[in-house]
């Protein structure tokens, strides 16, 4: 078996790596190991990691889409609270996904 240190993965923008077979608490410690402040999105579902490296294109319909969501939020007099990219896990359902932007809206307070 070869063990490889998470900082000797170079992905390239617009790619993605798979890693399978991964259980929950491997997935909390290499979400701990990346950090807050980087660039890649991380998706896990039972057991399946996925690093996805955006391309900068994905970057800029990513802030049309947000601005278009604000705007459409601002006309329909709806209150919202805008975030950035964040970390939705859930150990019960054996998932966790980042999104680009996220929207809370019913449940806003």
């Amino acid at each position: 078996m070869v063990t490889l240190q998470l900082q000797q993965l170079d992905i390239p923008l617009g790619q993605r790596l798979l890693i399978h077979d991964l259980d929950w608490q491997q997935f909390e410690y290499i979400l701990a190991e990346l950090g807050e402040t980087r660039s890649s999105r991380i998706t896990y579902h039972q057991g399946t990691l996925e690093i996805r490296m955006p391309t900068p294109e994905h970057e800029v319909d990513k802030e049309i889409i947000g601005d278009f969501v604000k705007i459409l939020l601002d006309e329909l007099e709806m209150d919202c609270e805008c975030f950035g990219s964040t970390t939705f896990k859930q150990e019960s359902m054996n998932s966790g996904i980042e999104p680009d932007q996220c929207f809370y809206i019913q449940n806003h307070n």
